[in-house]
């Protein structure tokens, strides 16, 4: 008996029967291929699965081949046979003919790639109507549970996995590849006319010379004691990436901002504070001047030029964060993450402590990273015994509520401010001494910040002396001496 479409059993009902979902000779012919030599097996199972066969027997038969050939054992119709009689799905086929007739089929070992794409094709067809009546299914039970919001975001997951896989299947290459690639990011570096920056450039002389800009795939965690700046350096940071360095260096990047804490106008007016060198609390009193609201406007234009986009949507699943940023990247071109904080994002599931869900946000920020391929910078706490200590610079340590933090990350900066702890220690008018030499410490701390290194996986640590300016919560280089690059 010739295995044909008329003997086919389990066609779903729901597919087209004009065959547009599934094409039953191309699964023969590769399984008919897959018998006669299994070594045609290493070079398509990167791209398919049994799952991906329309057929329940062509499933069982594939999944039985590949079994066997990854053991180092020969799968063909006689090692095969045995298995199949003692299968109960087979009882009314002769398996013996019907492992014959397969391997008929097959005629051109050329063509085993060809014949899995097509396999892969359909199977992501079949998929798409599989979601599309999911969510039919799902739109339609109304509950307190069974909100818009998650069903979109389930869909776009759902989809987005449909997308990834076969697309992202990867396997082992050769060094030398690994190898041209680590050469293309030296060169894009040495020809850059911001010399050692192989990344997108931050717009800070020292931090970028220390990371050598930000690179792709990685996680920057940016930790710090409230009222150290954090917010304001990761925006001064985003907005370098997406306007500044366009202006400097021809280099304009789309960024992504995720404000869990802060409203979208309340960061903007930060950002135009600085543009605008306009203190934001006179920006939200409207005490301006005429010259002061012109400069206001300008700089209100100039965000307009750029491909800076903000989500301040509170309290954030990770799944969300992944669902948005994949959507960022397919429309805008995303090349920079930033999360404003970490601490305030949950977890896709009620994890038993907080250490648990912390593991699971911070494992998934890395995986977007490595995903999408850009810098995350997620912002972070830390926790209170730094005010514990006479020496209150942060460290390792300190990261809040769990060692996955430092795990997880490539990159670990921490932000301090001396002077924001000496202004807490005025000693009274009364002690003149006292009250002096507090005001020369001030003086030699002020408008500066320090932000360290805490870990970097591919180069060194230590310590960046940054300017700050309370007036317009900005961050700045420091002056110095640099040296020329012709020196």
């Amino acid at each position: 008996m010739l295995y044909t479409m008329e003997n086919i059993t389990n066609i779903d009902r729901d597919f087209d029967s004009g065959a547009s979902t599934f094409n039953i000779e191309a699964e023969q012919s590769l399984i008919g291929l897959l018998l006669i030599n299994n070594e045609i097996l290493a070079e398509i199972e990167s791209l398919i699965t049994e799952e991906h066969f329309f057929d329940s027997f062509h499933k069982k038969i594939f999944s039985l081949i590949a079994s066997k050939a990854r053991k180092g054992l020969v799968a063909s119709p006689v090692t095969l046979k045995p298995y199949l009689d003692s299968d109960e799905d087979f009882k009314d086929i002769d398996s013996a003919t019907l492992l014959t007739e397969l391997s008929a089929r097959a005629i051109n070992a050329f063509a085993a790639k060809d014949y899995a794409r097509s396999i892969f094709d359909l199977a992501v067809r079949r998929k798409l109507i599989e979601i599309g009546h999911e969510v039919i299914s799902k739109a339609r039970v109304v509950s307190e549970n069974n909100t818009p919001e998650k069903l979109i975001v389930e869909a776009e997951q759902s989809l987005y996995d449909v997308a990834s896989k076969g697309s992202n299947n990867r396997t082992f290459e050769p060094l030398v590849k690994a190898a041209t690639e680590a050469i293309d990011i030296a060169n894009k570096a040495f020809e850059s006319d911001i010399q050692g920056i192989s990344g997108i450039p931050t717009g800070f002389i020292d931090i970028d010379k220390k990371l050598g800009g930000l690179q792709n795939s990685d996680l920057i965690v940016l930790a710090g004691r409230p009222s150290m700046g954090k917010t304001a350096l990761a925006t001064n940071i985003a907005f370098n990436a997406a306007v500044n360095n366009n202006k400097k260096h021809g280099i304009q990047s789309c960024v992504g901002f995720f404000s869990l804490e802060m409203s979208s106008a309340q960061l903007a007016t930060r950002i135009l504070s600085d543009l605008s060198k306009v203190p934001s609390e006179q920006i939200r009193r409207g005490e301006l001047t005429d010259k002061e609201f012109n400069k206001f406007v300008e700089a209100s234009r100039l965000l307009e030029q750029s491909k800076f986009y903000i989500d301040d949507t509170p309290a954030l699943l990770i799944s969300s964060i992944a669902s948005k940023a994949r959507r960022l990247k397919r429309v805008h071109g995303l090349d920079v993450l930033i999360i404003d904080y970490l601490q305030l994002i949950r977890a896709s599931l009620s994890r038993d402590n907080r250490v648990n869900e912390i593991a699971e946000i911070t494992q998934g920020l890395k995986a977007i990273a490595k995903e999408l391929n850009i810098p995350v910078i997620a912002l972070s706490q830390l926790s209170r015994q730094v005010e514990n200590r006479d020496d209150k610079r942060p460290q390792l340590a300190d990261l809040r509520e769990s060692g996955s933090i430092e795990q997880d990350a490539d990159v670990v900066l921490f932000i301090f401010r001396e002077e924001y702890y000496k202004e807490r220690e005025k000693p009274g008018d009364q002690d003149l001494d006292a009250l002096l030499k507090w005001q020369e410490e001030m003086s030699a701390i002020h408008g500066k910040a320090e932000l360290i290194i805490g870990k970097q996986r591919h180069g060194p640590v230590g310590t960046i002396e940054l300017a700050f300016d309370g007036r317009y919560t900005r961050f700045g280089n420091l002056a110095k001496n640099y040296e020329n690059k012709s020196q």
